[in-house]
Order: structure tokens, then sequence, then C-alpha cells
């Protein structure tokens, strides 16, 4: 933390996405060139919001000359800002917001630099998570780690999942060590524990986040890819991250249950950023809003989600304008706790 106390300190903490949420604050795609067909990207971001808004508020951040775009491709039931930002995953250049469990709300910005300075320019959307923090009117700290949402996963009560591959990585926090690293996100989420693992190096677009991966589903549960076939593209990287997972427990000591969920690895993408994972889901107020490839493993994955929370109803958004530019549902969202 560069500000004289942590999130720690004050007693704040990163809760679980089961929790209750205030509203979802997503992205306008922006950035013509990262898109093959910008239209068909913005179609289906208004379609996850859309079915994030049949559960909690959606909140859209667009440039201020894509602002009256937005709204008209929206909705008048979705709010959209003008805030200036370079693209559109909330996930990694929003905040993460903290709680006290005492009523208080609290925003935590990490530095962000574009997945290892992948993308450029990159300034506005580092400075978009203190925009929206501003918006809020919540209290403010700031890390000194480079790191983004998608790169975590937390359960609320002392535990984070991260991987090996991404925040240690020499594009990203090249003077930190594993150990300075560890400590600054227990610090920043109010955490006791962090669950390291392997990640996926091959996966050159976010450096293997953790949330194309696995996930706390409840208190004690994960849920994360199966590696699928010999043949598949990350069979091994999946079954060492799955390896790294077994045998683990949680803050409080609790096992981990490990659930195993099956990539969409029959899904066409036009190239290997294309994301496959319905890992990458968003939990919403009573809902899943998961991603659909018009693919076999779409039932299996739908079934999973509705046996992991039978009491929210699961949701299936199209996402293929939005998986071939490297992320899913989760990371273009997120959720601002209430």
């Amino acid at each position: 933390m560069n500000s004289h106390r942590s999130p720690a300190d004050d007693g704040f903490f990163m809760p679980a996405e089961w929790t209750p949420h205030r509203r979802c604050w997503m992205m306008w795609p922006t950035r013509a060139d990262m898109w093959p067909d910008i239209e068909a990207t913005k179609d289906a971001y208004v379609a996850v919001a859309r079915a994030i808004r049949l559960f909690e508020p959606v909140t859209v951040a667009a440039c201020p000359g894509d602002v009256e775009e937005a709204r008209d491709w929206l909705g008048p039931a979705i709010d959209v800002v003008g805030i200036e930002i370079d693209d559109s995953w909330a996930r990694d250049a929003g905040p993460c917001f903290l709680v006290d469990g005492r009523g208080n709300r609290a925003g935590l910005r990490f530095r962000f630099n574009a997945w290892g300075e992948k993308y450029s320019p990159y300034d506005r959307d580092a400075a978009f998570a203190d925009a929206v923090i501003e918006q809020t009117g919540l209290p403010h700290y700031v890390s000194d780690l480079v790191a983004e949402g998608g790169g975590i996963s937390v359960d609320g009560e002392g535990t984070v999942l991260t991987t090996l591959s991404c925040f240690p990585n020499a594009n990203r926090n090249p003077d930190w060590t594993l150990g300075a690293i560890e400590t600054e996100l227990k610090a920043a989420l109010g955490a006791r524990k962090v669950i390291w693992l392997p990640g996926n190096p091959e996966e050159t677009e976010t450096d293997g986040h953790v949330d194309g991966i696995a996930v706390f589903v409840g208190p004690g549960r994960v849920l994360i890819e199966d590696p699928g076939p010999k043949h598949a593209p990350f069979h091994d990287i999946m079954r060492d991250n799955l390896a790294a997972l077994d045998g683990q427990v949680d803050a409080k000591g609790r096992p981990i249950e490990i659930v195993t969920i099956p990539e969409a690895s029959d899904a066409i993408g036009d190239d290997e950023r294309f994301c496959r994972s319905y890992v990458n889901a968003y939990i919403a107020n009573g809902g899943i809003v998961m991603p659909i490839y018009g693919v076999d493993a779409d039932r299996t994955a739908r079934d999973l989600f509705k046996r992991l929370f039978p009491d929210r109803d699961v949701i299936g958004v199209p996402i293929d304008s939005i998986a071939c530019g490297g992320g899913g549902i989760h990371c273009i969202t997120q959720q601002e706790p209430a």
C-alpha cells in the first residue's frame, strides 16, 4: 500500500461475489482495432448488461463521446456515465470494492498496465478505478501492486485464489518477491491466506488470470476447469492447476471441495485468444449469467451452475463476439457490493 494504512488495517476486506450487490459496473467497447466486428461486440455487451439488469442495477461507463450511442443501445433501464476509457474490461481496469462487515464500504485501486503493456495507450484505463470510486463517493485505497481483478478470486472469509503466471510475471511486478506480492494481496484484500495455482503461462492475453481457470463458488468450494482430453490445448497445464488445488485448505482450515467444469472446447474461435471458459461467469443477486457457445458443453455447464446455485436463475448469453477478445462475462463486469 502506498497510502499510510491498508484496507486490512482498517478492517476492510473484499466480500465473496455471491454476497448481495448494489450494482454491476461495465465499460462500453471503444478500442475498435481490438475487435473483428465491434458492432457485434457491442450487441453482446448489451445482451450481458440486460441479463444482469434482470437481477441488479447496471452502470456502464462510456467515453463522453459515446454516451448517447451507449444509451441508445442499452435502453433506459441501464445507467450510462461518461468516463474517459481506452478499452472495455471492467473487471481488470475497475476497482475492487471492499466492506468491513459493519456497513461501511471502500474502493481499492491496484496499478494497471494493460496486462503487461500489451495494449497502448492505457492511461485512461489506468485512471478508471479512481474515476469509479470517485463516482461512488467511497473511501479510497491505492496499492502499488500491478494487478487486475480477473487475477483474483476471494471467498470473503480470508482466502484469495490467484496464479503464479500472472502477478509475479516480470511484465507486471519485476521487482517484487512472491512473498511481497502475497503480503500485499492480504493487506489490500483483507485476507489471511493466498492459494497459488500455477495458472497458464501459455495464455498470453492475461498471462493466466485465475478467472479463466478457477473461482470460489461458496465457502470452502472452488469451481475449476476440467483438464479435458489429453489432446486438449492446455490439458497438462489444467491438470497441474487441479493438482495444486487438491488437498488445499482455506483460511478457516476447511478442506477445499473441488468441483470441475468442462471447457467449451468445441466452440469455434478464430485464434488462440478466444475464451472458452465457463468459469468466467457473473454471479448476480439471485442469478447466474453464464457464457454459452452453441455447443453440447453449454448444457453441462448450465446444469452444474443450477446445482451449485439452486436458489438462483441461470441465464446463458452467447458471447462469441466477446470471447474473441480474450475474455468472457466475468472479465467485462465488476460487482459493487451492497
